[in-house]
């Protein structure tokens, strides 16, 4: 009986614990802006976190009103900004877009650089300490985690004949990396927000566009393409960060809260990519098991081994090479010993 109650309390104290901390927690609330809904991952993990989580985790305590941004009808390279000026305490944002202020928030999602989930996560961790010294440097924000979705692929009107097929077509992207791609296979790259790509692909604005595996279906695109060609660009890598006047404010007690919360959610950003990845072909080809998705008719075109090596070509051509030029010389360093030496590659530093 004594070990019996020995194993109960074992269990239970860790719980006990965490409820005797969740109940001493100021009451709060905050407002965060948040991933374009169709994406998996703000429907399984982002939005679950902020309405459901963090109220239970500190037993009502701590509430968050999220909206995703494109319900906010908010332009995603503006998001830094918005955080900084302190309009919302949270964001979530897929953090290439904001390369345009500096080159360094591609580093770890440069086109075609990582095919591999455990690799694209590996890249970001050993990028992790740059991206926030420069948010907490220039835009008054920390970096809490770091997330992503399917893979970035080519849905297109036709069905693309393979690598070479994009040749003179417009192609939707989201930021400069891809573009370098798209330059190397001669193709004219447009950007173009998320929630614009259906009416352009529908009335020929473009011939193809880039996104998640899955995430295009759940927004609606299989309605208005045909194929998809799945070399990959990239994992479109996501990023929670806090106002740093609002973490600040915060005090011992709720800072290690949340970060304790957020681990636990990065965690759960990285299974629903695996478990979305996973689930993306079936779900665009009629198949089962698709519950992340809905069933479609697409043709997926298969990537031929010639057209992977002109991928790594280009990747280690004109994508590391124009990146580190827009990032100059020191960061290109800094990439080199963290993110480079990951994953065995070496941009060329500027100026030599």
């Amino acid at each position: 009986m004594r070990k019996l109650f020995g194993a109960a309390l074992a269990v239970l104290l860790p719980a006990v614990m965490g409820s005797a901390v969740a109940q001493d927690l100021p009451r709060l609330q905050f407002k965060a802006i948040g991933l374009n809904s169709p994406t998996v991952a703000s429907t399984v993990n982002e939005v679950p976190f902020w309405r459901e989580t963090i109220p239970r985790a500190s037993n009502g305590a701590i509430t968050v009103d999220i909206t995703p941004l494109d319900q906010m009808g908010v332009d995603d390279r503006t998001m830094l900004r918005l955080l900084r000026l302190g309009i919302m305490d949270f964001a979530g944002m897929d953090i290439s877009k904001m390369a345009g202020d500096d080159a360094r928030f591609e580093g770890c999602d440069l086109a075609g650089v990582t095919l591999d989930i455990d690799r694209a996560r590996e890249a970001c961790n050993a990028w992790r300490p740059i991206i926030d010294r420069q948010m907490q440097r220039n835009w008054n924000a920390k970096l809490l985690a770091f997330g992503g979705n399917p893979p970035q692929v080519f849905w297109c009107r036709s069905v693309l004949g393979g690598l070479a097929d994009l040749r003179g077509k417009r192609v939707r992207v989201f930021n400069n990396t891809m573009r370098d791609f798209l330059q190397g296979v001669n193709a004219t790259a447009i950007s173009m927000a998320f929630a614009e790509v259906v009416p352009a692909l529908n009335n020929g604005v473009v011939d193809c566009a880039v996104t998640g595996s899955l995430s295009g279906n759940t927004a609606g695109w299989t309605e208005v393409s045909r194929s998809i060609y799945p070399m990959s660009l990239g994992w479109s890598i996501n990023v929670l960060a806090v106002n740093l006047n609002t973490w600040n404010r915060l005090d011992q007690r709720t800072q290690t809260f949340f970060l304790e919360q957020v681990a636990t959610y990065e965690d759960g950003m990285w299974e629903t990519l695996r478990q979305g990845t996973a689930q993306a072909d079936n779900c665009n080809t009629g198949r089962q098991p698709c519950t992340m998705g809905r069933p479609a008719n697409m043709t997926i075109v298969p990537v031929r081994p010639e057209e992977e090596t002109q991928r790594r070509q280009l990747v280690e051509g004109a994508v590391l090479a124009n990146w580190a030029r827009r990032c100059g010389a020191e960061c290109t360093r800094e990439w080199n010993d963290t993110v480079g030496r990951t994953l065995g590659l070496t941009a060329p530093v500027p100026g030599r």
